[in-house]
């Protein structure tokens, strides 16, 4: 599988890294319902054995859990892969999530995640959202100041605008941002991507595939069948009308490109995040054994300028 060096870091990733969000399980605000951890964990390891060299996870993913559950995947693992995670999303012993950038509150969360983990140094530490704002050059030096330490390797952030960076920046370089991205949501293509260009940020794309919905396994059915604790049921408004009939047919349309290379629509979308000049890699989530053998090749593909061209008249056409 094809690499590309991650911003100013000694990284050199696989275009598609494992997303560990949905194997935090349910039980928690933005939970994607019940989850078998040994599938969690086969999982993990279907993915490495696929070639991808990267995980990434979040500390609030399951308050916890999901970390966890990546070092219990990694026990005996030989050819270990970067693990990359998260701060800023804490909770209190209710499970109520909140938002903070302070320093000490980072450096109580690096630790935590550091035992989670099972680790003695984190290869990339991201600020989750830059929540509350006025904390986040306060944020990124108690980030910098984990990496002079040695307790991570490398420094990144997590739905920044490109303002935002440029305010961080003043403090240290950014080596990687992750931006929602996908052709259901391509806002970041008007002056976040192009910063990332200008400036040496790694881009790490997350949800290119929309939350599922681009797969080419998602239906109405399976859609009105989710249980009560997914988070996409009620919050993600591409899963209801009017955009789903939108996407579904969209979906369609990835389903006949795909289909002439012997490629997914989870592929295709993939591909098509992948194609832009900023982005790096893109993260892909699975929870079962099987699945990513569906999307891996997208890693190795690229969309013809023809392809690409349909799709982008599609969503022209259908504005969302």
């Amino acid at each position: 599988m094809q690499t590309r060096q991650l911003g100013n870091s000694d990284l050199h990733i696989t275009r598609i890294g494992f997303g560990a969000w949905a194997i935090g399980g349910g039980g928690w605000a933005f939970g994607w319902g019940s989850q078998d951890d040994a599938d969690s964990v086969a999982t993990i390891r279907e993915a490495i054995d696929l070639g991808i060299n990267w995980i990434d996870t979040a500390a609030v993913y399951g308050l916890g859990h999901s970390e966890e559950v990546v070092a219990k995947a990694l026990e005996g693992v030989t050819k270990r892969p970067y693990v990359f995670t998260k701060c800023e999303r804490i909770w209190d012993e209710n499970r109520q999530i909140g938002k903070s950038l302070k320093a000490d509150s980072i450096r109580r969360e690096c630790e935590a995640s550091l035992k989670r983990l099972k680790v003695d140094v984190i290869d990339l530490y991201q600020i989750h959202w830059p929540e509350p704002d006025e904390d986040i050059e306060e944020g990124w030096q108690a980030v910098l100041k984990l990496k002079e330490e040695g307790k991570i390797r490398w420094a990144g952030v997590s739905n920044f605008s490109a303002e935002q960076m440029a305010r961080v920046s003043k403090y240290g370089p950014i080596t990687s941002l992750q931006p929602p991205y996908s052709m259901i949501r391509p806002e970041v293509e008007e002056s976040i991507l192009p910063h990332c260009l200008a400036n040496n940020i790694g881009v790490i794309a997350y949800s290119p595939m929309a939350s599922g919905l681009l797969t080419g396994a998602m239906t109405r059915d399976r859609i009105n069948a989710m249980p009560a604790d997914d988070w996409r049921k009620e919050k993600n408004k591409h899963y209801q009308e009017p955009l789903l009939t939108r996407n579904l047919n969209l979906v369609e349309l990835l389903r006949k490109l795909g289909a002439k290379h012997g490629h997914t629509p989870g592929e295709t979308a993939i591909a098509w995040v992948l194609r832009h000049p900023a982005v790096t890699a893109a993260i892909v989530g699975a929870r079962k054994p099987g699945q990513l053998k569906e999307l891996v090749g997208a890693a190795d593909w690229q969309l013809t300028p023809t392809e690409a061209n349909e799709i982008d008249e599609y969503l022209k056409a259908n504005p969302a």
